[in-house]
């Protein structure tokens, strides 16, 4: 059974850091495309950052340089570490799984139609 669940969320001042895990099980993190995305409050959700199996590497313009994905095979887990935090970051954090597609991030920046199995979200709040 596939399953997911993100956590290491938490409240946090702006310009401080959290590093957030997506825990998997059911499939092999290093064989497939994985993403972080985020809701914000009464905001649809949107991606953040992908990792395919092949080490691609993909961010929003608006956490570059801020977050990093990576890959944790020993541990079958994705991770994001947030530096820098902003107000606007506030949000329940998701994790997402492409099985069935290209296995790459050309289309994760649409979720509803690229994610294949979410995991429960992680909220992540960053007062100013």
């Amino acid at each position: 059974e596939v399953q997911l669940q993100a956590s290491g969320g938490g409240l946090v001042q702006a310009g401080g850091s959290l590093r957030l895990s997506c825990a998997t099980s059911g499939f092999a993190t290093d064989d497939y495309a994985i993403g972080w995305f985020r809701q914000a409050p009464g905001k649809k959700r949107e991606a953040i950052s992908c990792i395919s199996s092949s080490g691609e590497i993909d961010y929003i313009d608006s956490v570059k340089g801020r977050f990093t994905i990576s890959n944790d095979n020993a541990k079958n887990a994705v991770s994001l570490h947030m530096t820098s935090l902003k107000p606007e970051d506030t949000g329940v954090y998701y994790c997402g799984v492409e099985l069935f597609g290209r296995d790459d991030c050309s289309d994760y920046e649409a979720p509803e139609r690229w994610v294949d199995y979410w995991g429960q979200g992680t909220l992540v709040t960053v007062s100013s």
